[in-house]
């Protein structure tokens, strides 16, 4: 076995989660998923596409039809992209895969801003890259970005700028300012810029858009960028395994080598599934962040209440980010939680050394009332500590 993949962590979401597993008695918001399912409407488009008999292969880079309908809708949210600049993929995961893949030699070095979901930083040291990290900064319970620190950090020496906003699992969200100033400096030293804005539709401040700022709205098509989406979180589509890329125009012909050598293809239901859920955006985006707002600003104050958090309310995802004073390994921390008070949360320090003492909690829940229900399991630990 390669050396790379031999040190590679386990998950310690997973280690988290296992510690739970044969427990009913547990409420689990330790992963990055809704407890809602997928929408009628989009289940029935994969049913149809099944019945019709559609289970062959479909062209590498994703049903025309497809990635039309991802080029409008991206269209209506920035500025004009062209379906040829499409690439559907086989989930997010495997989008910054591929994007990772296309990028990065053994050797080089790439720069991830953290703490940050593991994949991103795990995925160019698998290629051998040298992958170095400039860590958000937290200031009551708010992460921000040291842009000079950034700045500093990125120089002609580096290939490849990772960045997720808004982002998992801190929710800090990048403004237009540091996007413009980040853009600018990777013009300069000739650097790629991975941005994965998988949460840009679960954002809730109020913008024109109505999403996050992208790297789409300031960049030309011919830029070192390489943006990459997902129908997970806003179409409540996970277990679909199904995101797509927007590439520039030099990048296209490669990254559908590279999906023939991966995954071959989408599969072809899941990907009529997904025209559906695009058809039906408008009556199904909005009301999933609304409820995620709701079940933010359910769970946030009832955290802030209790002595010893640090915690804000996140601009964007579907998390909350918090620390309890007193508590050391975020992953010892969180088994004992599962274990002594039946509450399911993600360890700080599985997405960053630095968040080390903090713990995540997917707010993404039907029933608001689980997440009240969960704030009282942890109230009563502490009070027990």
């Amino acid at each position: 076995m390669r050396e790379a993949i031999h040190n590679l962590e386990a998950s310690k979401i997973r280690e988290v989660a296992n510690a739970g597993l044969g427990r009913d008695d547990v409420l689990a918001f330790w992963f990055g998923e809704s407890d809602e399912v997928t929408p009628e409407v989009i289940r029935q488009a994969a049913i149809d596409s099944l019945q019709r008999g559609e289970t062959f292969y479909a062209h590498n880079l994703g049903l025309p039809e497809l990635r039309e309908a991802i080029a409008g809708y991206t269209s209506k949210l920035h500025p004009q992209v062209d379906a040829s600049r499409i690439a559907v993929t086989s989930g997010g995961v495997s989008a910054l895969m591929l994007a990772v893949q296309a990028l990065v030699d053994a050797g080089d070095e790439v720069v991830a801003v953290t703490p940050v979901w593991p994949n991103l930083t795990a995925q160019p040291a698998i290629l051998g890259a040298v992958v170095r990290t400039v860590s958000l900064l937290p200031a009551d319970g708010q992460w921000t970005l040291d842009l000079a620190a950034l700045r500093k950090a990125v120089t002609p020496k580096t290939k490849l700028l990772i960045v997720n906003a808004p982002n998992n699992p801190t929710g800090w969200t990048m403004t237009r300012e540091e996007q413009q100033a980040v853009l600018d400096h990777c013009r300069e030293t000739g650097t790629w810029i991975l941005a994965d804005e998988v949460y840009e539709r679960l954002y809730f401040e109020p913008t024109p858009n109505g999403c996050a700022p992208s790297f789409l709205d300031i960049s030309k098509p011919d830029d070192r960028l390489v943006v990459t989406h997902s129908f997970s979180k806003s179409f409540l589509m996970t277990g679909w395994r199904l995101g797509w890329l927007v590439l520039p125009p030099a990048l296209v012909e490669g990254i559908g080598k590279l999906i023939e050598f991966n995954t071959s293809c989408a599969s072809v239901f899941t990907q009529r599934a997904a025209v559906a859920a695009i058809e039906h955006t408008a009556e199904i985006t909005p009301r999933v962040v609304a409820h995620l707002k709701q079940c933010r600003d359910t769970l946030v104050p009832l955290l802030e209440a209790l002595p010893g958090v640090q915690v804000a309310p996140a601009k964007g995802g579907m998390y909350a980010f918090f620390r309890l004073d007193g508590f050391g390994d975020s992953l010892e921390l969180a088994k004992r939680l599962v274990v002594e008070a039946g509450l399911g949360l993600a360890p700080g320090n599985a997405f960053a050394p630095e968040a080390q003492g903090w713990l995540r909690w997917c707010f993404a829940s039907k029933d608001p009332q689980r997440l009240v229900q969960g704030v009282e399991r942890l109230k009563t630990w502490l009070s027990r500590q």
